[in-house]
C-alpha cells in the first residue's frame, strides 16, 4: 500500500480565524517565538499503488471534494 496525502489551507488572502485564535492563545501558554498560525486540514488516502492515473484521480479528488477551491489551495503529495 502507499500513501497520498493531499493538504489543504486556506488562500493567504482568506481569514482564518481558527489560526487567529491559536496565535492569541500561544503566549499565555508562554509560547513566544510564533507569529504566525495558519490552520488547514490533511487528508491521507492509502491506494494499492502510485501511477500517473491514481495521482490523477487523486487531484479530481481534491480540487472537487476535499477543497473549496475559492477559499482555499491544496497540494498532492506521495508519502513514503
Amino acid at each position: 500500500m502507499a500513501r497520498v496525502v493531499v493538504d489543504v489551507m486556506p488562500k493567504p488572502e482568506i481569514l482564518d480565524p481558527q489560526g487567529k485564535a491559536v496565535l492569541g492563545a500561544l503566549p499565555r501558554l508562554g509560547f513566544t517565538a510564533v507569529s504566525e498560525v495558519r490552520q488547514g486540514k490533511r487528508f491521507e488516502l492509502e491506494v494499492a499503488e502510485v501511477n500517473d492515473d491514481v495521482l490523477a484521480e487523486v487531484e479530481r479528488l481534491a480540487d472537487t471534494f476535499l477543497a473549496n477551491t475559492v477559499i482555499e489551495n491544496y497540494t498532492v503529495r506521495v508519502e513514503q
